[in-house]
């Protein structure tokens, strides 16, 4: 089981990240906190503080088009916030 899928990339993570020493993961959705902890600080060579994380639900989606009704849902996922202890940082760009 991979405990980390991929790291949140936006402005508002971005400003975070840099600010308050916050970075944002998406999860599988079956892991804890202490196993998330323990796949960052082993993957990226940091010290986490402390770890928050949120669970979305999938929604329903519905639409109408010239073949007929058309209905999916969209996937459910768990996106984890980690903030690191003062002074590290986790740098995404540097094998780009």
């Amino acid at each position: 089981m991979s405990t980390l899928k991929q790291p949140l990339i936006t402005e508002k993570m971005n400003k975070s990240g840099e600010k308050l020493g916050q970075y944002g993961f998406i999860v599988d959705v079956k892991a804890n906190k202490i196993q998330i902890k323990q796949a960052i600080e082993k993957m990226y060579n940091v010290n986490v503080e402390r770890v928050n994380t949120m669970c979305y639900a999938g929604k329903l989606r519905n639409r109408y088009t010239k073949t007929g009704f058309q209905q999916g849902n969209t996937g459910a996922y768990k996106k984890a916030v980690v903030t690191l202890k003062k002074g590290e940082s986790i740098d995404f760009y540097s094998s780009i």
